[in-house]
């Protein structure tokens, strides 16, 4: 090895893009509210489904013509409820310069079998998002997970646009400011920026989303818990915690004292302000070195919380074998775990950047990261 070891350590190792690391004051403990054992439609239940979508609307700002819905199977299961309801009624345009998104074209494409145009990048950049014909249906993510690439804003999106736009938000959600006025249907999980439990979906629906709902009806069967409507009018108590199945009452606890905790440290702003500071200190450390840069080609578009970068250094042959041992090394070490890139990512590192996560504990990482890539040279 060229580097000696560094002398400090992450108080909090876990850097992984979902599920992501606990807010920093969480404890079991603040689990002893969790109405256990009780109906999740029970007036208990039903108090604390409610109480987080309040608090999510509180927080992101959410309109209050806007219905919040918790659903089942986290972002996905939000996602696919969105385009099997809603879609068909018109074109759509599928885009995608990511893993997640690229799902989203396969579904429309082979599954659905809508009539669609396809919009994709390449990992690291992004489509040109006012090129597109917003009179018809527009889908797309909003923060690549596995490409680190974002929206820097929803400017190029047309207020007075015929077509719905359909957002993947999972990994941009209570980190980056998601214009609403522009998008008719957002959805993301807890389980990203706020480190809550897996499992369960948000779905946000504009009037102009519910008037879709209720006045057209697809060519296909939906399953049971894609249904949001009933004789034509959207089943209004999905919105109010009457969610479609099971509700884990445990995983709702978690979001709730998550939640509370993004309110006690500056509500959106300060979630925003948080995932800025963690992303610019990998930034800073990239620019100063010549042998990793980040996976996002135009600086505008770097993910403030999933950061992928990839290995730049001439003497690397093998760039997948090299990052996976450079990732090895820091989680044996117990400095940094899970940031590998995403299995149809680039080869490279992929470092969680979201709110919960402690700049401190970025900055600690760093060296370590220096100190596992001049070791991995060393072993070559």
């Amino acid at each position: 090895m060229t580097m000696t070891k560094p002398a400090a350590r992450p108080m909090n190792p876990r850097f992984s893009s979902g599920p992501c690391a606990k807010p920093p004051t969480w404890k079991p403990d603040v689990l002893r509210d969790a109405p256990l054992g009780r109906s999740h439609r029970a007036a208990v239940g039903k108090a604390k489904l409610a109480e987080a979508i309040d608090l999510t609307r509180a927080i992101l700002g959410v309109p209050e013509d806007y219905r919040i819905g918790i659903v089942p199977a986290s972002d996905t299961g939000a996602f696919e409820m969105a385009m099997w309801s809603l879609l068909g009624a018109r074109p759509v345009q599928m885009v995608a310069w990511e893993s997640f998104g690229a799902g989203w074209v396969t579904d429309v494409v082979k599954q659905l079998k809508i009539e669609a145009s396809t919009h994709i990048a390449e990992y690291g950049e992004i489509i040109d998002m006012a090129a597109l014909d917003y009179d018809q249906d527009v889908c797309f993510t909003w923060n690549g997970t596995t490409s680190g690439v974002r929206m820097p804003h929803g400017d190029m999106i047309p207020a007075d646009r015929s077509g719905l736009t359909l957002c993947d938000a999972t990994s941009a959600a209570f980190a980056q400011d998601l214009p609403w006025d522009k998008l008719d249907v957002t959805t993301f999980s807890w389980q990203k920026v706020m480190g809550g439990e897996a499992a369960h979906g948000i779905l946000i629906l504009s009037p102009r989303a519910v008037e879709r709902l209720e006045n057209y009806t697809p060519a296909w069967p939906l399953p049971k818990i894609f249904r949001m409507t009933k004789g034509g009018k959207l089943i209004e108590g999905i919105f109010r915690g009457e969610t479609i199945n099971t509700p884990s009452m445990l995983a709702v606890e978690d979001f709730i004292f998550a939640a509370k905790w993004g309110q006690s440290v500056g509500g959106l702003e300060g979630l925003i302000a948080r995932a800025d500071a963690n992303a610019q200190a990998v930034w800073d450390f990239c620019e100063s070195r010549d042998w990793i840069e980040n996976l996002a080609v135009d600086p505008a578009t770097r993910s403030n919380t999933s950061v992928c970068l990839k290995f730049t250094d001439a003497r690397i042959l093998d760039g997948a074998v090299f990052a996976k041992a450079v990732a090895k090394r820091l989680s044996d070490e117990g400095v940094a775990l899970d940031i590998g890139a995403y299995r149809d990512a680039p080869a490279g590192l992929r470092i969680w950047c979201g709110a919960t996560v402690e700049t401190s504990d970025i900055e600690a990482m760093l060296p370590w990261l220096e100190w596992a890539f001049e070791a991995e040279i060393a072993a070559a």
